[in-house]
């Protein structure tokens, strides 16, 4: 499975590692069902790359805003804004996630190459690597071998140490080293992951790695440039700092919560049901942590051909069919990871 190249691999092959889970699917859903909620729809993955980035600029205009008043107003508005861009990154890469499943167009001229620009390069993701990446996670699901088990390792962990990781993010401590690490993946030093394992590749030179950097990072480079250019003939550059900052505090944290929502504290085993969660997610939750229905990770799991806005539809008819349990909120989540005991 990881030596197939990226675009030979279908949603079907998500579950060719878990056939009990698979037929549990069919036998709850019919083949009409599963044809209607498997549609995508070019309308809905537009909609979703506009909304993004309409968010994005009123954030913008926001902050823009924001500079001309008297302090006392301008340091919640600021706040407010660089939080909602951290969350609109988040939405980014879920986006990016989406199309790696090929559901948020019908094309795969959209999904593969849009994306890869609009959402993914913004962001410092490159679509190609994560769609072999996040594969193996759904392949291997819960296991030792899935490359996301970094994410969820150590869990549940304590009160006191799930605080120190969140006061990590806040104070940017994860977000310079997200982003050196991006750095190093870029020029080769690391291997590509979306992980927090690390994995050390040989050294050829700082000529190679120098090379290697700018041809893997020049698309990011490139839209971060074509991103201050907009706000530079704006009239307010120094904005792109609010970008910056975003990615570097509340991008990473929103990340954490929801890779702990959605894995963390489950059981290990290769039942899609048993090794994944999904999370209710009220307004601020989808603002910040759960964009386009990421919440429904149960149901991703289990048929990933699903495209976000009927992931919705499938977790109703699973209720109803009792398949499932009423999912937890986050704060609830939260609680979950954190319920080891203390050391005495």
């Amino acid at each position: 499975m990881t030596d197939k190249p990226a675009d030979d691999i279908s949603n079907e092959a998500v579950f060719a590692r878990n056939r009990e889970t698979r037929r549990k699917v069919t036998s709850l859903f019919s083949r009409e069902e599963i044809r209607a909620l498997t549609e995508r729809s070019n309308l809905m993955g537009i909609y979703a790359l506009v909304h993004t980035w309409a968010v994005i600029g009123a954030c913008f205009l926001a902050l823009a805003w924001a500079l001309a008043q008297p302090w006392p107003l301008a340091v919640p508005v600021c706040l407010l804004a660089v939080a909602v861009l951290g969350g609109r990154q988040l939405a980014l890469a879920i986006l990016t996630h989406e199309a790696t499943h090929k559901t948020l167009f019908r094309s795969r001229w959209a999904n593969d190459w849009l994306t890869d620009w609009l959402c993914a390069r913004p962001i410092g993701l490159d679509l190609k690597k994560y769609r072999a990446h996040h594969f193996i996670h759904h392949t291997r699901t819960g296991t030792d071998e899935d490359s996301d088990i970094s994410l969820i390792a150590g869990l549940p962990t304590t009160r006191v140490s799930l605080a120190r990781k969140f006061l990590r993010d806040l104070a940017g401590i994860t977000g310079v080293k997200f982003l050196l690490g991006r750095v190093m993946m870029d020029a080769e030093l690391l291997k590509w992951t979306v992980a927090t394992d690390i994995t050390p590749l040989p050294r050829q030179g700082w000529r190679f790695h120098a090379r290697r950097w700018l041809v893997n990072g020049g698309p990011m480079l490139i839209m971060q440039a074509v991103l201050f250019a907009v706000l530079w003939l704006a009239g307010y550059p120094q904005l792109y700092l609010a970008w910056v900052l975003a990615y570097l505090v509340p991008y990473p944290l929103f990340i954490r919560i929801r890779a702990l929502a959605e894995h963390a504290g489950t059981e290990r085993c290769a039942d899609m049901f048993r090794n994944t969660r999904t999370t209710r997610a009220g307004f601020l939750a989808r603002a910040f942590v759960a964009p386009f229905r990421v919440n429904y990770h149960l149901e991703h799991h289990a048929m990933a051909s699903v495209p976000w806005f009927r992931l919705k539809t499938m977790h109703r008819l699973l209720r109803e069919r009792d398949a499932v349990s009423p999912p937890p909120g986050y704060w609830r989540v939260m609680a979950i990871v954190s319920s080891a005991p203390a050391a005495p």
